[in-house]
């Protein structure tokens, strides 16, 4: 049974998250950008974003810790030590945001004790609140759908972004013999598209603990699984910026099992 704690919380991320919308929306394709030292946009929206769901969320739950990328004071990794957690990415793929590509969402995870156990994902291009968890259900708007479990064929689609270190491109090449592929510049929506059963699955080399927090419980509640290919990364033992990036593939178990076959090949 779910503790008062937890479904308080879950209530309340639903709340905050619906509350930047019309900011998402209203600044989309007119923020102005900044780089960060990692190469990577940030708009002021995405600090905007996190400042006011963390201020809200915080004036209920202050014992809680929050982390999100664009609000940490340090880059020195900071451990998690509240039963209660939250990680944010305001705006998962801000260079779509910026330039005016739909694919872009905001993303947050409630995690107990260092895992994700409710996601809230908002899909601007679909206009649509995904949220869900295990025990909880997946819900995508007003739909409670399931993580694909069709054969194989010609049409099946896989959420992909091309490697940043190139010398995984061997890896790469299975895939994308294999399957049909789609890559919006959202790993978020990648892998909360897979719980939707919109993807029937997705594999990434590029991401960060931020990147897929809120969507991993989505996946997990609709039936799928995440496996982490480049070492476990929960329950998350501390929030660190400077993360090593992730390799890993969604979807039904034996959409993982193929996946991870290819890349091994």
């Amino acid at each position: 049974m779910s503790s008062p704690e937890l479904l308080s919380r879950i209530e309340a991320a639903k709340r905050a998250v619906l509350a930047q919308t019309e900011l998402l929306h209203r600044e989309f394709g007119r923020a102005e950008s900044k780089w960060k030292y990692d190469g990577t946009r940030v708009t002021a929206v995405d600090v905007a974003i996190s400042e006011n769901i963390f201020r809200e969320l915080g004036a209920q739950f202050p014992a809680d810790q929050y982390f999100s990328e664009e609000l940490a004071e340090t880059d020195v990794p900071t451990p998690v030590t509240a039963r209660f957690s939250w990680v944010l990415d305001p705006i998962d793929g801000t260079n779509n945001f910026a330039l005016g590509i739909p694919h872009c969402a905001i993303s947050l995870a409630l995690c107990e004790q260092g895992v994700p156990v409710y996601g809230v994902v908002y899909d601007l291009s679909r206009r649509v609140l995904m949220h869900g968890g295990p025990g909880f259900g997946m819900h995508d708007g007003d739909k409670t759908p399931h993580v694909s479990t069709a054969a194989f064929s010609k049409e099946t689609l896989v959420g992909f972004h091309s490697p940043f270190d190139k010398t995984l491109m061997p890896m790469a090449s299975g895939v994308l013999s294999q399957f049909k592929i789609r890559g919006l510049g959202s790993a978020t929506l990648h892998l909360a598209y897979v719980a939707a059963g919109i993807l029937d699955g997705c594999v990434d080399y590029n991401v960060k603990i931020w990147d897929l927090a809120a969507a991993i419980p989505l996946v997990r509640a609709a039936g799928g699984e995440v496996h982490f290919l480049n070492g476990e990364q929960l329950p998350m033992k501390v929030f660190d910026l400077k993360m090593k990036r992730i390799i890993y593939v969604a979807g039904s178990s034996a959409m993982c099992a193929r996946l991870q076959a290819l890349m091994n090949a």
